[in-house]
């Protein structure tokens, strides 16, 4: 019989042992245990179909239709696992620890595997999760207008052997209204929270974290509400960028995109920019002017970057004037300014 274990067991087993998801695609895509591999017992048709039989027809019709969706896979499910499993050992779960994943660790066992189930499944484990955003991490913020290279800079942090946080990286978006550009699709929030879990057991967390200045929500996506708090509170670092350097950096960044992207980039924020920069902003764009849609769109975006700190007097952030984007030169100053730990407004 298959041994069942509690999460903090299970996570720290996963660091050598896979684990398979036993739950339809369709629950895999809405969230996972980030290491996982989705091994679905049933497809979201046969899933939906049981329940249709559960609810109209009783518990033991609906097993029997189970039974006959699974047995033809069996053969299969065990041929996956076996190659899957380290040393023997495989990790199995379900939404909730019952039927689902004590019917694959059963037959796991019965191949000659050591499986062991996740005792309340991914719904313990999404409990963990949110409970551990409550940690009062170490958080040091990368601040600065848009162009200003915070993800340079985070990049350079990382190459340093710094622990960094890259919620934009995590979301495949870069926060403004043209930050899908050029990005994988978005993963749901709930995902998103999961990865976010994922990467944190993986710093100390007795050492500081950068992270970037970013609003709550990234694209469709939101920075967990205790984590956002610790990066409001947190020590920011604003890089003070000359505007040119940052327009030039934007022009090439999104510059290459096809111009009906950029379009509707600035479509999406003509209520912010107001009728008239809008049109100068098509205008720009239909004449190939990318620097002067750039500084447009920028006098809107340093005002919104701006309010919160404003609104709050800068407590907590450090100003630092740098002469031009060098991300190297830049990032050396805000190591050495955090290490002399200079006095903040």
């Amino acid at each position: 019989m298959a041994q069942s274990i509690d999460i903090y067991k299970f996570l720290e087993l996963s660091k050598n042992a896979p684990i398979l998801d036993v739950r339809s695609p369709i629950e895999f895509e809405l969230g996972h245990i980030p290491s996982a591999c989705n091994m679905p017992l049933f497809t979201n048709e046969e899933r939906a179909a049981i329940g249709v039989i559960y609810k109209q027809k009783g518990k033991d019709l609906a097993m029997a239709k189970g039974y006959e969706y699974v047995e033809p896979k069996l053969s299969d499910f065990v041929l996956q696992a076996q190659k899957l499993a380290v040393d023997g050992k495989i990790l199995v779960h379900c939404w909730r620890g019952g039927l689902r994943s004590s019917s694959m660790a059963e037959l796991f066992e019965k191949a000659g595997l050591e499986a062991m189930l996740l005792t309340g499944g991914y719904k313990v484990f999404r409990h963990h999760v949110l409970e551990s955003f409550s940690h009062n991490y170490d958080f040091r913020v990368i601040g600065g207008e848009t162009g200003s290279g915070k993800t340079e800079i985070l990049n350079c942090l990382r190459k340093k052997g710094e622990q960094v946080l890259d919620f934009e990286e995590i979301a495949n978006h870069r926060g403004s209204s043209f930050g899908a550009l050029g990005q994988l699709p978005q993963p749901t929030t709930e995902q998103f929270e999961n990865i976010i879990f994922d990467q944190l057991q993986k710093f100390d967390s007795s050492k500081r974290i950068w992270v970037e200045d970013e609003s709550q929500s990234i694209g469709r996506v939101f920075i967990p509400k205790s984590l956002f708090q610790l990066k409001v509170n947190a020590t920011c670092y604003r890089l003070q960028i000359p505007l040119e350097i940052r327009v030039n950096r934007l022009v090439k960044d999104y510059g290459h995109f096809p111009k009906e992207f950029l379009l509707a980039a600035v479509l999406r924020i003509q209520k912010r920019l107001g009728g008239l920069a809008t049109q100068q902003a098509i205008e720009a764009l239909e004449n190939n002017n990318l620097a002067e849609i750039v500084r447009i769109t920028l006098f809107y975006y340093d005002k919104a970057y701006d309010y919160p700190q404003n609104q709050r007097n800068y407590k907590g952030v450090i100003f630092i004037p740098c002469e031009d984007g060098d991300n190297e030169k830049n990032t050396n100053l805000i190591l050495e300014i955090a290490k002399n730990n200079f006095e903040i407004l």
